[in-house]
């Protein structure tokens, strides 16, 4: 993958109950209906849900936009975001166990 100025590179950690609600699979399903994102979701041990995604702007910020409310069983209470310099380094948006 050729990274170029039109992609972006974002990393949250969500805080809330974003775990035992299908809140990783439903970021990954999104992120696939989404198309083109590169990265990965996973549970944290403190509770949280850790996402990276990079891809174009667009696609991006629909993925940040459902990770602020989530699936309808979880409650986000806080998203932590810090954006970060695109690189090849991301295979196709992944779910960590």
């Amino acid at each position: 993958m050729s990274v170029n100025e039109a992609h972006i590179r974002v990393h949250l950690w969500i805080r809330g109950r974003v775990q035992g609600v299908f809140f990783r699979q439903s970021t990954w399903q999104r992120a696939q209906a989404i198309g083109g994102l590169r990265g990965w979701v996973r549970n944290l041990p403190d509770g949280r849900v850790e996402v990276l995604a990079q891809g174009t702007a667009p696609a991006v910020e629909a993925l940040v936009t459902f990770c602020r409310q989530g699936p309808p069983q979880a409650r986000v209470d806080q998203l932590e975001r810090q954006d970060e310099s695109p690189r090849a380094d991301l295979a196709p948006f992944d779910m960590i166990a």
